[in-house]
């Protein structure tokens, strides 16, 4: 009795799974997953190490998918591979670049046929430990499932793939035969859409950052590690003027976190302002934030507050990539960055623009100048040069 319930709820989940991983971009918002699958392996890892960052903790993974060495080579080739793109122009890494923390520095994506994205490229460190993997999808949970969107999203058009002409390209390759059969064993039987999925998520889980200046500082016990400046702006950061860790705290500098000995989920979605209600409603859907999933006009302008490591290399900033800078030019990271800053730093103290769902939060305060840009060096501070010039997670075509 109790192997006819088992098999019966493998049936009802893949029945389930499957139509889940038929959804296109648009049909996102039914994506629901199931929360069954998602364990910590911290002792099922076949062997796997993370090196993890001093005080970070184990990353949860989802059971049919543990992590493995092979899958992580794998992965990053897949990652980096034109091929799987339909028209073999872009991958995955063309929008998530590792000199610039996995993103792109452009206001929206572009898709490998010149289709914009509706919104900013997002960082992918530590990726591992996010519970939501989108700007405004709160049903985007697994980075197995998030791959399909970028592979047969049709709108917009990222990868752009609509047949099996890339496995085939695949199948056909000498390396990937050697590395599919590495990770998942068997011949060419093996080079599947799934597991191309399965191990382009075991590599995004590797993109570890945590050795930045102010790593350093709380957590390897380098005293020196941080100027005068960049600790007088960490006070600043945690104190109950500019609040800054209210909304992005914690060790990955989230308010949306998930890892093992998670008691609860922590997820959050908020307004900060950024636009007011007039220029919300003006907008199509697909720009109003968690809206566009849930349909309820309380969710309009609410957004992930995403991680701020790295963030001087990420700019333009925002979900829209409203503030970037005007005056330096792009590749000057340390003016533009501090100029892109600057504007954020600007927009909270004036408290945001009047919006009705902007959270309580986002209050008007001041600081000097001198605090401003204490708090400018704290951010840039969180720049980890390590992972970003990391060979393990580079380039592998290069």
């Amino acid at each position: 009795m109790k192997n006819m319930i088992f098999f019966l709820f493998v049936f009802v989940f893949l029945t389930n799974c499957q139509n889940i991983l038929n959804v296109k971009e648009k049909d996102n918002k039914n994506a629901v997953i199931s929360s069954l699958f998602i364990l910590s392996l911290s002792n099922l890892n076949t062997g796997y190490n993370w090196d993890l960052p001093a005080t970070f903790p184990i990353p949860k993974v989802p059971a049919n998918n543990p992590m493995s060495n092979a899958k992580v080579e794998l992965g990053k080739f897949l990652f980096y591979d034109k091929g799987l793109s339909q028209n073999e122009t872009q991958s995955c890494g063309s929008c998530h670049l590792q000199e610039f923390a996995f993103t792109d520095r452009k206001p929206f994506g572009i898709g490998s046929t010149g289709d914009i994205h509706p919104r900013n490229s997002q960082n992918l460190a530590n990726v591992a430990y996010n519970n939501r993997l989108t700007w405004a999808n709160d049903k985007m949970t697994l980075l197995e499932i998030q791959a399909r969107v970028p592979m047969f999203g049709e709108n917009p058009i990222e990868l752009g793939l609509t047949n099996e002409d890339y496995l085939d390209r695949l199948r056909t390759n000498s390396k990937y035969k050697e590395l599919f059969a590495n990770a998942f064993g068997g011949g060419v039987e093996n080079i599947t859409e799934q597991n191309v999925r399965f191990a382009l998520a075991s590599f995004q889980r590797s993109l570890l950052s945590g050795k930045s200046k102010v790593d350093k500082y709380l957590n390897y016990g380098n005293n020196s590690a941080l100027s005068a400046s960049e600790l007088r702006g960490l006070s600043i950061y945690n104190g109950e003027v500019a609040e800054c860790f209210h909304c992005h705290g914690g060790f990955n500098y989230t308010s949306s976190i998930n890892h093992s000995g998670t008691v609860f989920e922590e997820v959050s979605y908020m307004s900060n302002g950024i636009l007011s209600d007039a220029e919300y409603n003006s907008l199509p859907d697909n720009k109003k934030g968690l809206y566009e999933v849930t349909s309820l006009s309380t969710d309009i302008g609410k957004f992930k507050p995403p991680s701020l490591r790295n963030i001087a290399l990420t700019y333009p900033y925002m979900h829209d990539g409203s503030f970037t800078c005007t005056t330096a030019n792009l590749t000057d990271i340390d003016g533009c960055s501090t100029e892109a800053l600057g504007k954020v730093i600007d927009h909270y103290m004036t408290g945001g623009k009047a919006h009705s769902n902007k959270d309580g939060q986002i209050l008007a305060f001041n600081l000097s100048p001198q605090e401003k840009l204490d708090l400018i060096n704290f951010l840039k501070a969180l720049t980890d040069d390590e992972f970003i010039s990391n060979p393990k997670i580079s380039d592998p075509f290069q």
